[in-house]
């Protein structure tokens, strides 16, 4: 026989994001408890709402399996002394099975003989094991955020009001913060009221019945499909955003799409500010026109039925006036704010109390900026930009707009910039040097914005570095990861050709002129080359091989644009027939190549053909290999290094590469030097794997 289990957490309202990696882990804590108990089960579902967490088991078995298990202990010559008696390694491995010594038996195994021990162990009542093994699973739950109430040393991520745990009809019995399980769940905090779970099978459709959708996607699914709806009924375009759908699902028991409307007037103010307060103060869709133009409109999801849709529209409407009224008066202030006032206030900011104001950073901003620039060799246009761009690009954080909402920054510098009278290009890079703002985002699309992104990112991560604050493990609260990913994402999107080791010698470079360094150069060179080659490897591991990323950035990731090109190409070679030949004589030079003490030729000691014919098809193949390696076509690179296979093979087929006569064994070996060195600027090609 076997029944369903049912376990709910009834909280207080939990934070929306923590709610869908809560169930998941109930659900996975839930699952290996059963699997280490031996307790076989059919499947686990898992169900949330903003009060509650709970599993649903189905098909539980009564009882654990019965398990007979051999243990193999000491080998017999170990388990025995001299007089044949059991020795203390023996009776040590008697003692921590639980069994006499009588019950050993003997058993060969690879030639070699041991003693075994057989166990049965018969399986207990499941019932028996649900207490202990629930409260377990409760307290090993962790949560980002986690809060006491009443006088409990207990933590959780919110007060527990109420437990239910059943097995089949039966309750099991659990307390925990003065809270005890029970048979009853609640369903809408307004709408219903308790409601009493007769078998776990009913579990969702007796909530349902209490206005509560326990299932996520079903909810998910009520939520978009009114949103759809009510797109298709009005003509509009709602713009649902998966992070803002993700948290109005867990902020809601039974969901009900609705609209409202607000002033046309307040349309003249940047439809981002519009978009911004509603999203992030109000948790509302903004309407669109096809064109992508914002409506007088809103629509918003409500916890509860379709009851006086009206008043509750109305009621949003009155609250969303008075926050965009407040945004109309920030936005109407910040237009009387001189540029270079806002920038004098900037001395007064703190960016980082061992690393200046936000005025010392704009000034090595710029400062990267120019080196930026002469590493480019950019037209001179783009640079004057650059640098104006670069000198006003954080003018707005003083603004009263980024101050109540700073994920507009540089939404609202191109805004008031463009009206102060800057320059197009000017406008736009201080938009775009913020860019990429997360995983995901565009790089900057001009040259202007990606030069001064990487500048302004360059000293956030130089500076910090410079001072001994280095990410390690999961601690990151600079952003520093995302940051230097973003480097390397401009970069690579401009298929700009700089040195990363250049970047952070110059950047090095501009701190020194306005602080003392705490550490040397070379540890904060080691600790960047080695944070750098991380973000560059995971962009490599996202589309290629791991024996491919390793082998390309074991010979140099210095140039992303190289690194990744290189990855490329020998990603498609590798996968061709027979490539395992031409890699394997590349190892065989690489091999040899190690013993040379010189990488002179002397053309006169090349006496074998072979040799001579492997010498000139390397100067061939060595001038066009640099000349491509330098235009950074990595695929016509390598196709050249793999033209050598052939003579290679030849070459090692006929001659004896380590004569007796020194000055042809040096000449031979310096051979295979200049080959190798070739070979090790596009990868280390002994870190590939074949089948």
């Amino acid at each position: 026989m076997a029944k369903d289990l049912l376990f709910e957490i009834g909280l207080e309202e939990m934070p929306a994001r923590f709610i869908r990696a809560a169930v998941g882990q109930l659900q996975d804590k839930m699952s290996k408890w059963l699997k280490e108990n031996v307790i076989t089960f059919e499947k686990i579902e898992g169900y949330a709402t903003p009060r509650r967490l709970a599993i649903l088991v189905k098909g539980v078995a009564e009882k654990q399996e019965d398990v007979h298990e051999e243990v193999k202990g000491p080998a017999r010559k170990i388990a025995l002394d001299d007089q044949r008696a059991w020795s203390k390694a023996a009776l040590g491995f008697a003692r921590s099975q639980g069994v006499d010594p009588d019950q050993f038996t003997f058993k060969e195994l690879n030639g070699v003989e041991y003693i075994y021990v057989s166990k049965n162990l018969i399986g207990q009542p499941t019932s028996s094991l649900l207490t202990e093994g629930l409260l377990g699973i409760l307290h090993s739950m962790n949560f980002p955020k986690n809060m006491r109430w009443a006088n409990y040393d207990f933590k959780f991520v919110r007060p527990i009001r109420w437990l239910v745990a059943l097995f089949g009809t039966d309750v099991v019995s659990l307390e925990i913060a003065g809270v005890t399980s029970g048979n009853t769940t609640r369903g809408h905090r307004f709408l219903s009221g308790e409601l009493t779970i007769d078998e776990p099978a009913n579990y969702v459709e007796l909530l349902r019945s209490g206005h509560v959708i326990a299932d996520i996607k079903e909810r998910e699914d009520m939520i978009t499909a009114q949103i759809k709806a009510l797109a298709s009924e009005k003509n509009w375009v709602i713009d649902v955003k998966e992070d803002l759908l993700e948290e109005v699902l867990f902020l809601v028991e039974t969901p009900t799409v609705l609209f409202g409307s607000f002033d046309p007037s307040f349309l003249n103010i940047p439809q981002e500010v519009l978009i911004t307060s509603m999203r992030e103060h109000q948790r509302y869709f903004p309407v669109l026109d096809e064109k992508g133009s914002l409506l007088p409109y809103f629509v918003t999801v409500r916890n509860g039925n379709n009851v006086s849709l009206d008043v509750i529209a109305r009621g949003n409407e009155k609250v969303l006036r008075a926050r965009l009224s407040d945004a109309k008066f920030f936005y109407d202030e910040d237009q009387k704010l001189k540029i270079e006032d806002a920038l004098s206030k900037l001395e007064s900011i703190v960016f980082h109390e061992e690393l200046g104001t936000i005025g010392d950073k704009v000034r090595r901003i710029r400062s990267n900026s120019d080196k930026l620039v002469g590493m480019l060799n950019v037209e001179s246009s783009v640079a004057l930009s650059a640098m104006r761009t670069a000198e006003i690009c954080k003018f707005d954080l003083v603004s009263q707009m980024v101050y109540e909402f700073p994920e507009l920054q540089g939404v609202m510098g191109q805004d008031y910039a463009l009206k102060a009278g800057e320059a197009p290009e000017v406008a736009k890079g201080i938009f775009e040097h913020y860019q990429p703002r997360f995983a995901g985002d565009a790089s900057p699309s001009s040259v202007v914005g990606a030069i001064v992104s990487i500048a302004d990112k360059l000293d956030t991560i130089i500076g910090t570095f410079s001072i001994g604050i280095v990410p390690t493990g999961s601690q990151d609260p600079y952003g520093l990861r995302r940051q230097a990913a973003g480097i390397v994402q401009t970069i690579l999107e401009h298929k700009w050709t700089i040195s990363l080791e250049d970047l952070f010698k110059a950047a090095i470079e501009t701190h020194e002129q306005f602080h003392e360094l705490k550490r040397s150069k070379l540890e904060i060179l080691r600790d960047l080359h080695d944070f750098f080659g991380l973000r560059v490897k995971k962009i490599l591991s996202d589309e290629l091989r791991y024996d491919v990323v390793d082998a390309v950035m074991a010979a140099d990731f210095n140039t992303v644009v190289s690194v990744v090109a290189r990855g490329q190409a020998l990603m498609e070679a590798v996968e061709q027939d027979g490539y395992k030949q031409i890699v394997e004589s590349f190892g065989r030079v690489s091999n040899l190549a190690a013993k040379a003490e010189a990488v002179q030729i002397n053309k006169e000691l090349l006496t074998e053909k072979e040799e001579v014919h492997l010498y000139e098809a390397w100067s061939t193949v060595t001038m066009h290999y640099s000349e491509l390696m330098g235009q950074n076509k990595a695929t016509e690179a390598l196709g050249f290094l793999a033209s050598l296979h052939d003579d290679i093979t030849a070459f090692f087929d006929a001659v004896m590469v380590m004569a007796e006569d020194e000055k042809v064994r040096n000449n031979r070996l310096a051979l295979l030097a200049l080959i190798h060195k070739d070979l090790s600027t596009f990868a280390d090609f002994s870190k590939l794997v074949f089948a």
